[in-house]
């Protein structure tokens, strides 16, 4: 028996919308990179990118439980002397609630070559309106 390797070529990929409103980022995050990944696919391939797209709309409704609203931090460096930065989640949510939905998912997909790819196949929105709705016919979540 013969192990089966699929083609760049013989790739679909389908379209999933998540309605991100009530719902906790955590979950929704895993869900979201289970899609990316390609995983739910019966003929999934570690080493190749077989994910689907995914839209999330109302990212500004989206729960942090607990005190995670004042209490998670997200952090950056310029590179440059003194240009570390942090962010507190409640501020991030009023500025861009997208950058936290996004920063979730890319750190529950593998750091490989495969990462910039996949995170490129999400699509955040503020609100529920969005570009992409002549690509699906059902809703998800």
């Amino acid at each position: 028996m013969k192990t089966l390797s699929v083609a760049k070529e013989t790739i679909t990929r389908s379209w999933h919308i998540f309605n991100a409103s009530g719902v906790t980022l955590g979950r929704l995050a895993t869900q979201i990179a289970t899609l990316l990944i390609g995983k739910h696919k019966s003929d999934y391939t570690p080493n190749q990118d077989m994910g689907d797209y995914v839209v999330v709309i109302n990212s500004d409704k989206i729960k942090l439980t607990g005190n995670k609203l004042l209490a998670k931090k997200y952090y950056s460096h310029s590179n440059y002397p003194g240009g570390f930065r942090e962010v507190v989640a409640g501020v991030q949510m009023a500025k861009d609630s997208r950058k936290v939905i996004e920063f979730a998912v890319n750190g529950m997909l593998p750091k490989n070559k495969l990462q910039s790819p996949r995170l490129t196949r999400l699509k955040v929105y503020k609100n529920e309106v969005h570009p992409h709705a002549n690509h699906f016919t059902t809703k998800e979540q």
